[in-house]
């Protein structure tokens, strides 16, 4: 009976790998288009405080393209300029003559960009998916910025609605941004319901308001949880330009 199990014991350790496939540096952070505490836009600033985080891929919310309230500015463009990385772009609504939405930028190859639809609340939502390869093998991972509204029935449907949508991924799926949603809240608990693996923070874990944060409304969740070593994740104290912390987490793929 033991010698029969050899082979299919031998079989299953050499199927797993013995070495990560790569490493993820992933930021996420609501920057209030570029407007700080001290009523100041300046995205150079924002770009100052993500620069040194090194990130492969960055989810930006609150990001407007050509509004009158930023003088027209593609945000999303001119960070990506500023940073050196490529820059995506999510409407979510009309506004100023111009768009309101979310970002994401990327160093790395990407194969793969959809803005996806969430259900409306006062104000319309997408999860903003890019699908970027990491490592020499060119292993697929989606890193998805989200930005759910600020009720509790709308954050419950966009992030059901969102899990779903996702739930055709077979490759690694990153959520990074703004939940506007605490641990505990049912929000998290669907998600959680749903294989989805919320990362803890090393160290203080307190996002919201910048300048004195109280409040843990920004996260990052993986799934598959198996899929991902977390090596790192913390907030970025910054009191000044915006009125959110960034999030720093970085991972080893499997």
């Amino acid at each position: 009976m033991f010698r029969s199990l050899i082979p299919f014991l031998c079989a299953v350790v050499f199927a797993v790998p013995l070495e990560a496939q790569g490493t993820l540096r992933v930021a996420a952070y609501n920057v209030k288009h570029g407007q700080g505490m001290d009523g100041v836009v300046d995205l150079e600033r924002i770009a100052d405080v993500l620069r040194p985080l090194d990130a492969d891929v960055i989810t930006l919310q609150e990001i407007d393209s050509g509004t009158e309230r930023t003088q027209g500015v593609d945000q999303a463009a001119r960070l990506g300029e500023l940073l050196g990385m490529q820059a995506f772009f999510g409407d979510f609504m009309p506004y100023q003559g111009g768009e309101y939405g979310m970002a994401v930028l990327s160093r790395l190859p990407v194969t793969r960009v959809m803005n996806h639809r969430l259900p409306d609340g006062d104000e319309p939502r997408t999860g903003l998916e890019v699908e970027v390869r990491v490592g020499p093998e060119g292993r697929p991972v989606s890193v998805v910025g989200i930005h759910f509204y600020r009720t509790p029935e709308e954050r419950l449907a966009q992030a059901e609605t969102l899990s779903a949508l996702l739930d055709v991924r077979e490759h690694p799926v990153i959520l990074a941004g703004d939940f506007n949603s605490r641990r505990g809240d049912r929000i998290l608990r669907s998600l959680q319901a749903d294989e989805w693996f919320v990362v803890d923070k090393d160290g203080s874990a307190e996002t919201f308001p910048s300048d004195r944060p109280v409040r843990e409304i920004d996260f990052v969740m993986l799934r598959p949880a198996e899929a991902f070593e977390v090596a790192e994740h913390r907030v970025i104290e910054e009191p000044v330009a915006s009125d959110h912390v960034p999030l720093l987490i970085v991972l080893h793929i499997w």
